[in-house]
């Protein structure tokens, strides 16, 4: 559905994208994560046509997205993080107005609007003034002029920002729902451990460039490489913390009574080598489990780089 390849964007002396590389399948939600300035948003502007890039090739469904603009605007639909929405409509006239722009008009523009509504759970509310929504509701309300035109490839930069976690709950379901019936989704999020519930893929850009790749399992196979091990002794913790401190593979350790936590280079081969070595110098492991790692262990792990 999406390739991107060699894509650059400059502001100024700023590189926002630098040789950025994706390839995105038909029927993914692809969750797009990075600290702020990194080029999600940059990104997610050039796939929609909002912004021209210096160099490099978009390719949306096989149309290059950059020398056919026009080709595109039925096939994608771009939810800003930023938008605005017009106070003084009832929720059914915003989206008659938007429908108009792609020509529906009268019963049909009415029906597709109420379907659009009952599609983002807001069928109750389409005689209320848009004003008087909460920003959970106007953000799916927003969800729904996305879909006016029924795209193929949905880029959500943000959707659930500032929203409650009742309205990130509903929206992770519509999310889910937009995906059974054949769209790709493109959304970019901090609010990492939902992206991992909702997402097929994850990347991870920093510098304007995508750093890791990859189905959750794999994202989460990679989180796991980077947890430390907790071990529990049975007495004499001195004596397992020289132990340990006797191993080239073993970095930062921290000690909660009888817990020992221990950073170590390596995957499983290494943590079972140094369970090995302690019990060889006749400390009384009575646990040895490697902590549970998650989407966000891997960001951290990333992202603190450019501070190091």
């Amino acid at each position: 559905m999406l390739v991107i390849k060699d894509l650059e964007k400059s502001y100024g002396k700023f590189k926002a994208l630098n040789k950025l590389n994706l390839e995105i399948k038909k029927g993914e939600i692809f969750g797009f994560i990075g600290p702020n300035g990194a080029g999600k948003s940059t990104t997610m502007k050039i796939i929609s046509g909002l912004l021209s890039p210096d160099s490099g090739e978009v390719y949306v469904d096989g149309i290059d997205a950059i020398k056919n603009n026009k080709a595109l605007k039925d096939k994608i639909g771009y939810m800003p993080d930023f938008f605005g929405v017009y106070d003084n409509l009832k929720a059914i006239e915003y989206l008659e107005f938007y429908a108009s722009i792609y020509g529906i008009v009268g019963i049909d523009a009415r029906k597709l609007g109420m379907d659009l509504l009952e599609l983002v759970n807001l069928q109750d509310k389409y005689d209320c003034n848009v004003d008087g929504l909460s920003r959970g509701m106007k953000q799916r309300l927003c969800l729904a002029r996305c879909l006016v035109h029924n795209p193929e490839l949905l880029i959500l930069d943000e959707p659930a920002s500032g929203m409650d976690p009742r309205a990130r709950f509903e929206m992770k379901g519509i999310l889910k729902n937009l995906k059974d019936m054949g769209k790709t989704i493109i959304v970019s999020s901090h609010i990492l451990p939902e992206l991992g519930e909702i997402c097929t893929n994850i990347g991870i850009v920093k510098n304007g460039t995508v750093v890791c790749h990859g189905t959750v399992d794999e994202i989460m196979s990679r989180a796991a490489g980077l947890s430390p091990y907790i071990i529990t002794v049975m007495d004499n913790v001195e004596k397992a913390i020289e132990s340990l401190r006797e191993i080239p593979e073993v970095g930062e350790i921290s000690v909660d009574g009888n817990k020992i936590t221990a950073n170590i280079s390596g995957g499983d081969k290494e943590g079972k080598d140094l369970l090995k070595a302690l019990v060889l110098k006749d400390v009384s492991v009575i646990g040895y489990a490697r902590a549970v790692g998650n989407l966000e262990d891997v960001f951290i792990q990333i992202t603190e780089d450019d501070n190091n």
